[in-house]
Order: C-alpha cells, then sequence, then structure tokens
C-alpha cells in the first residue's frame, strides 16, 4: 500500500513538473487567498495586541473625564456639537469637589510634543513630549518607574524643579551613565532626574518613551499657551465601586461646568475597559473581512485547480489508458489525480502562510508592535486548502478513472 502510495506521489510530482506554468499560477492564485487570511489576521491580532496592552495597564477600575465621547466622530466630518475644552479652573474645581471614598484622581495636560532636551553638551532633537501631571499620574495611566522613584504630594505641592524621564533617554542623553540625580534643561529651566519610566515602545509613530513628566503648577509655568486642554483620570480601588464613582464624577462635572437638569454633558466620560471592547469590536470586523476576502479568493483558485486538472485529464488520456492497459484499478488512477490536487493546493497553502507572516511581521516591525503568530488561522488555512483540493480534485479524479482503457488507447 504505501509502495502504491509513493508511487503515485512520483506520478503526481511528475505530471506538476511537466505543467509547470499553469501549476505555479494555480499555486499562486490559492496562495493569494491564504495571504489574505494569514496576513490580515496576523496585522490585526499585532495591532490588538498593542492597543489592548497599552490601555489595558490601566486597569478595569479607571475613567477619565474628556472633552468627547469616544464615539463621537473623529473624521474629517464635522461634530454635531462642539464642546469647551477641559480647562485648569474646571480641573481645579473637580478636584475640590469630588471626594468619592477610596479614589484617586489624576490630573495632566501635554505642554508640547516639540521640546528639545539638553544634559550638559548634550541635547535631543525637538521632539520630546512633556507632560505636567499630578502625584497619581501614574498609578491611574498605570505607568511604571523602572528606576527611581514617583512624584510625592511635596513634589507638586510645593512645585519642586524635578522630572520623570522615559527610557529612550537612556540612550539618547545618558550613554553608560546612570541618570538619576542629573540635570537636564527644557526650556532653559533646570530639572533633576528622580525617575525614569519602564519601556512602552510606540504607536503610529508615536514614542512613549521619549517624554519627560512634571509637576503640573512647573508646567503651566512654562507653557502658558491659550485653550490648554487637561486630563481627569479617576481610579477607585475596587471595580464593584465603578459606578457610583461615575455617577458622582458626572454629577461633579455637571456641576462644575454650570449645566442645568434638562441640559445634557458637554464633556465624555471614558471607561478603559469600554474603549476595549470597541477595539475588540473593530478587530472582529477586520477578522471577518479577511475570511470573506480569502475565501472568495479561494474558491476562485479551486475553480482554477479543478480547471487545470481537468486539461490535464485530458492531455494524459493516452498514459491512463497504458496504465489501465497494464492493470491499474479505477481507485489507482482517481488516487494519482487526488494526490495531484492535494500536492498543488498545500503548495498554495504554504506560499500564502509564508507570505502572510511575512506581511505580519513587516506591519509589527514598521509600527513597533508585538508580533503574535495567529495559530488558528495557519490551521484552518492548511484544512481549507485540503479541503478546496478533495472538492476540486473530485470531479477530474471521477473522470479519469472512468476513461475506457482501449478508447484512451486509440486517444491521439
Amino acid at each position: 500500500m504505501f509502495s502504491l502510495f509513493r508511487e503515485n506521489l512520483r506520478i503526481a510530482l511528475d505530471s506538476i513538473r511537466t505543467q509547470l506554468l499553469r501549476t505555479i499560477l494555480t499555486i499562486v492564485i490559492m496562495g493569494i487567498g491564504i495571504w489574505a487570511l494569514v496576513g490580515i489576521l496576523s496585522a490585526v491580532k499585532a495591532l490588538e495586541n498593542n492597543i489592548a496592552g497599552n490601555f489595558a495597564s490601566m486597569g478595569s477600575n479607571t475613567f477619565s473625564l474628556q472633552r468627547y465621547e469616544f464615539t463621537v466622530n473623529r473624521g474629517g466630518g464635522e461634530r454635531e456639537k462642539i464642546n469647551p475644552i477641559i480647562r485648569y479652573d474646571d480641573v481645579r474645581q473637580f478636584v475640590d469637589k469630588y471626594e468619592y471614598p477610596y479614589s484617586s484622581t489624576s490630573v495632566s495636560f501635554i505642554g508640547t510634543r516639540a521640546a528639545e532636551v539638553r544634559f550638559e553638551t548634550n541635547k535631543t532633537d525637538p521632539e520630546v513630549q512633556v507632560y505636567g501631571v499630578n502625584q497619581n499620574y501614574l498609578d491611574n495611566t498605570g505607568t511604571i518607574v523602572d528606576s527611581g522613584r514617583n512624584f510625592n504630594i511635596f513634589d507638586i505641592e510645593n512645585n519642586n524643579n524635578v522630572c520623570i524621564i522615559g527610557s529612550d533617554f537612556l540612550k539618547n542623553l545618558f550613554e553608560n551613565e546612570d541618570p538619576l540625580n542629573k540635570t537636564i534643561s527644557i526650556r532653559g529651566v533646570k530639572f533633576k532626574i528622580i525617575g525614569v519610566l519602564e519601556s512602552k515602545g510606540a504607536s503610529f509613530g508615536n514614542n512613549q518613551d521619549l517624554k519627560v513628566l512634571v509637576p503640573i503648577q512647573v508646567a503651566r509655568g512654562i507653557y502658558t499657551q491659550a485653550n490648554i486642554n487637561y486630563n481627569i483620570s479617576v481610579k477607585v480601588d475596587d471595580k464593584a465601586m465603578m459606578q457610583g464613582a461615575e455617577d458622582e464624577a458626572l454629577v461633579t462635572f455637571r456641576n462644575v461646568r454650570g449645566l442645568s437638569p434638562v441640559e445634557k454633558n458637554n464633556f465624555g466620560i471614558l471607561r478603559s475597559d469600554d474603549l476595549l471592547n470597541q477595539i475588540a469590536q473593530i478587530s472582529s470586523v477586520l477578522e471577518y473581512a479577511a475570511w470573506i476576502i480569502s475565501i472568495i479568493t479561494i474558491l476562485g483558485s479551486s475553480i482554477a485547480l479543478m480547471n487545470i486538472m481537468l486539461v490535464s485529464v485530458t492531455e494524459r488520456t493516452r498514459e491512463i489508458g497504458v496504465r489501465k492497459a497494464l492493470g491499474a484499478k479505477k481507485s489507482t488512477i482517481s488516487t494519482q489525480f487526488f494526490i495531484e490536487t492535494i500536492v498543488i493546493g498545500q503548495f498554495g497553502c504554504i506560499l500564502g502562510i509564508i507570505l502572510g507572516v511575512a506581511t505580519g511581521l513587516a506591519f509589527a516591525a514598521i509600527f513597533d508592535f508585538e508580533f503574535s503568530l495567529p495559530v488558528g488561522a495557519i490551521i484552518a488555512s492548511a484544512i481549507i486548502t485540503f479541503v478546496v483540493a478533495i472538492v476540486a480534485g473530485a470531479y477530474p479524479a471521477v473522470k479519469a478513472a472512468r476513461l475506457d482503457p482501449i478508447e484512451s488507447l486509440r486517444y491521439e
């Protein structure tokens, strides 16, 4: 049995070599379908892992007050309503009035995304982000200090000129040197480094490791531009208290904004787990699209595969007649053609998987995401191509097996 299978396999490979151009075209068509499936799912998985990782660190017991709801259209179209920015007066009043138990409130703003940081004779490119924050910022955003310490209440209330830097400064300014207790300069203002953040990587070109955190009042003294939008984040100790904390924050901020009971909110509340759910929904849509594209392409390749096998049966009619005259059974002939279609299908599957994984790796490398191998999609691809090969090869195999040996020998 094994020797017969090996012989059929050898004949199938010889036949594939004699029809190399048609075989390659069929393999490429089938490979494109698998490429679409594995490539898109690899890219989607890398994107989902990166974004989910960034927001999951905030925890499910954190929510933010922001200018707009997450669901508001952020594209090129006009908004239905323009909400006022969250000013410092809003922030100050909210912090004074919000007294929900077992909660901590973080306040922050981005002073600039294009700062130049100096250390002795060295300086960075003007692409450093400078944040003004309070003592709760790191805990509420899930940011970890890799070395040194966090801000304390005395740093914030006394407006100390201290800062925490991102990990990229270790490569840019402090090669082979401990940055703690060193002094850097931003816009001529000197800051003592008290901590270095754990690396977070980059998202869509936004380097999260090239930033400086300074006490909020110190930052406000440096960056005095109008219309600065502040961020408020609230963290509760127990997730069970989230709804009560949100309700209290909603009432408090509505009072800060002076809204009447009949007026709609002119701000938004965002929970970290709500955002993760939105990301999961978007990812599922992209995954469905990948499956639809790949299935359509694979159906097209199955037609091409069936066609090439029918042509092969016609061209090899005399060969089939000789084999039958020498005693080959119908099952032997049909198995031979089945093996040919399966081999072609698996070659297409391997090509598509290689291209798909390479696409996912390239996507992850370009955007500095963590690559995740879509094992499920690869296994599904192998199964799909195997089934398609059997379906596409069934009719040609049956047709070859039913050929009359006498008529086949007379075929020119």
